[in-house]
């Protein structure tokens, strides 16, 4: 079989996302691929393509930033790394006719937050990657998982939701503005009794990636209780940054107004052993902070990679809440 010439269009067409080959029992070689649409770099005016991982090459590693390469003469770029088998998580590609965003070879923590923080509005999910979807941080992502990642129960058997979800406007009084709330519920047990689950970050688990079909899918296969689902709107990331942070204003505007205002249309247990809160990263240290202040209203957290460096974004120093807990 004649090898396809690199770059050519067929050995485009022969590209479906990132390829791995493995390494041993444990560890894949991945290679990642970008076709630069403005050709090979005679005219090209791309200078880098930055690759963000989760947890591999992101802003929460404290280690040089990585770029992809650039095949001459050709529109392939290309970058290559070595990942465990039971990996998964999500990338992005960021090309850029910048090369000055990362001054130093191994920038500092700072420099690499700063670094990704003007980087990542021009993040684009890889084109060749058909699981793509908008991230919780607002900008496009890509889905990867090596051949002995752990199954997802319900997201490997989705179902229809027998009644959709239904999506209202809270109009806060305390907070002073407006967002989408989505509520969700399942199964048929006595309304009273059902178990109450708040997720922030709502429009990423309504929108981006709907979670209803698994939590139906859970819900029929007795691995989750039938239940009440309330998923939050953050509104956009200046308030998701005000609000989610260990603010007590929030917290008292979802239960003085939005948790009676649920209640009319889906009611709910108010016992706190059958109410969890659940977040990740602002979200997970807003859930575990809402635990922590009203344990009689939320007896369950779920804090997912919380952000509990907050407020020293520099990591020189605990965050507030680890403080508190410690005193």
């Amino acid at each position: 079989m004649t090898a396809l010439k690199v770059g050519s269009e067929s050995w485009w067409q022969s590209k479906h996302g990132p390829e791995w080959q493995r390494l041993n029992d444990e560890m894949f070689e991945v290679t990642f691929w970008w076709r630069d649409p403005q050709g090979s770099e005679e005219y090209s005016t791309i200078k880098r393509v930055w690759i963000y991982i989760t947890g591999v090459t992101d802003h929460h590693q404290n280690s040089q930033p990585q770029s992809m390469q650039r095949i001459a003469g050709t529109d392939v770029w290309q970058w290559t790394t070595q990942l465990n088998a039971n990996w998964r998580g999500s990338y992005c590609f960021i090309p850029t006719e910048r090369d000055d965003i990362f001054s130093a070879p191994s920038p500092d923590r700072l420099e690499l937050r700063e670094g990704w923080r003007k980087l990542l509005p021009q993040a684009i999910a890889d084109p060749l990657n058909p699981q793509s979807w908008k991230g919780g941080r607002g900008h496009a992502v890509s889905a990867l998982e090596m051949p002995q990642a752990p199954l997802q129960p319900g997201w490997d058997c989705p179902q229809a939701p027998e009644i959709a979800a239904k999506d209202i406007i809270w109009k806060s009084e305390r907070l002073k503005n407006s967002r989408r709330v989505w509520i969700f519920t399942t199964g048929d047990a006595t309304a009273e009794e059902r178990p109450l689950a708040v997720l922030l970050d709502g429009e990423f688990w309504a929108q981006s990636m709907p979670v209803w079909p698994v939590l139906t899918s859970l819900t029929h296969r007795q691995q989750l209780p039938p239940a009440v689902y309330v998923l939050i709107d953050a509104i956009d990331t200046t308030h998701r940054a005000h609000e989610l942070p260990c603010n007590a204003d929030f917290w008292l505007a979802v239960q003085q107004e939005l948790l009676p205002l649920v209640k009319a249309i889906a009611p709910f247990s108010d016992r706190a052993d059958r109410t969890v809160v659940a977040g990740q990263s602002f979200g997970g240290l807003s859930a575990l902070y809402a635990g922590l202040h009203w344990p009689e209203r939320f007896g369950c957290v779920l804090s997912q990679s919380g952000s509990y460096w907050w407020p020293h974004r520099g990591g020189q120093q605990e965050g507030v809440l680890l403080e508190k807990l410690k005193a």
